[in-house]
């Protein structure tokens, strides 16, 4: 028997492998000690073996209820990812695996890999609509990547709307990445017609990965020095948030008509927006466009639902050091912060997978019918 997290995003401590029917495991924390609850790692043993894994440390994780009714993920080939038998009592996850083959990979969430977040950005390049941009370098000197879609005129066409999508602020939140992939691949489909229009109507700038040093280092919420970036957006620094200083950067030179912060919830088994309701200057034309934004969303995707998700902020409350509160304020848009859960969608479950990457993949390409809907009203 032998357990690793030696890899990409990996992340475990291994405590004791003396009884396959207790093994001690803990997670490691974020930089900082502040976070911890992502794990990654790979066990080999005996095929048609059970192995019982307690993850000692679970108690003391940054949201507990997380645990709550929770599964983790596994696969044998790293692709197809489903849900094993878990269990939260007295402080110690509990995860029960009988091996089909010699290795599986269990994680807190499917992994979306530093290999394959460079598959995806050399995938999309290749398309005449698409340029990269080198926007700076991480603490852990890793490129921080915008793909920009337009065409070859639209720096001139005073008419187009500059949407911009952030994904992976929160590095252990890898479904936010596997939704930009489909929503990516969907809007440079030539037999994509709401894509077609949408790209005739605006500019896209998207940031697949904010925080490459925090994925590759199985961190759950911060970067490479322990900071968590979207509390940053109010003052960052290339001392501590220099992706986010980075970002701020470009969208002061496009501006932003929408805006759209992927990201995943720990606790809640529902897919959500959260809004800029709380931001000083929301009006009633912001409200209109979220409410017409959601309420088509919920049209293009079942997965998404408005009944489940954070308590509103009261008028001028908002966290103005949060992604959306701060765009939202800064470039008088649209902006949302779109949740995914860890579990599984409770309103459409699965047993199988919980929510998985093909469903965050499918609700990438849906967010593009509801953004189509509001395009035309975005100024």
């Amino acid at each position: 028997m032998h357990i690793t997290a030696n890899f990409d995003a990996g992340n475990i401590d291994v405590i004791s492998l003396e009884d396959k029917k207790d093994i001690q495991l803990a997670i490691c924390p974020d930089v900082g000690d502040e976070f911890f609850q992502w794990f990654n790692f790979r066990l080999s043993g005996e095929i048609g073996e059970q192995y019982v894994l307690n993850i000692v440390n679970a108690g003391e994780a940054s949201y507990l209820e997380g645990w709550e009714n929770y599964q983790a993920v596994a696969s044998y080939d790293r692709e197809y990812w489903f849900r094993l038998p878990t269990s939260y009592q007295d402080g110690t996850l509990t995860i029960v695996a009988e091996l089909e083959c010699d290795t599986i990979q269990i994680a807190y969430f499917a992994p979306y890999s530093y290999e394959r977040h460079q598959d995806l950005l050399a995938a999309v390049q290749t398309h005449p609509l698409v340029s990269l941009e080198h926007l700076g370098d991480t603490l852990d000197k890793r490129d921080l990547i915008l793909v920009k879609i337009a065409d070859g005129d639209s720096n001139s066409d005073v008419n187009k709307r500059n949407i911009w999508i952030t994904a992976r602020q929160h590095p252990g939140e890898t479904m936010a990445e596997w939704l930009v992939e489909g929503l990516l691949y969907s809007l440079l489909d030539s037999d994509n017609a709401t894509a077609k229009l949408l790209l005739e109507k605006a500019n896209f700038y998207i940031v697949p990965n904010m925080n490459p040093d925090g994925s590759v280092r199985g961190h759950l919420r911060t970067n490479a020095v322990g900071t968590n970036l979207n509390r940053e957006w109010l003052n960052p620094s290339l001392e501590k948030s220099p992706e986010v200083f980075h970002v701020i950067n470009k969208m002061e030179a496009t501006g932003v008509d929408l805006f759209y912060d992927v990201h995943g919830d720990e606790a809640l088994p529902y897919v959500f927006l959260a809004g800029s309701q709380g931001t000083p200057s929301y009006n009633d034309r912001l409200a209109h466009l979220r409410d017409k934004f959601s309420d088509v969303l919920k049209l293009a995707s079942a997965d998404f639902q408005s009944e489940f998700g954070y308590e509103v902020d009261a008028p001028g409350t908002a966290n103005m050091t949060v992604a959306t509160h701060w765009v939202a304020e800064r470039f008088d848009c649209l902006a949302n912060t779109l949740e995914m859960p860890f579990k599984d969608n409770d309103n459409v479950p699965d047993v199988d997978t919980g929510w998985s990457p093909e469903r965050s993949i499918k609700l990438g390409e849906a967010s593009l019918v509801a953004m189509l809907a509001v395009v035309d009203e975005l100024r």
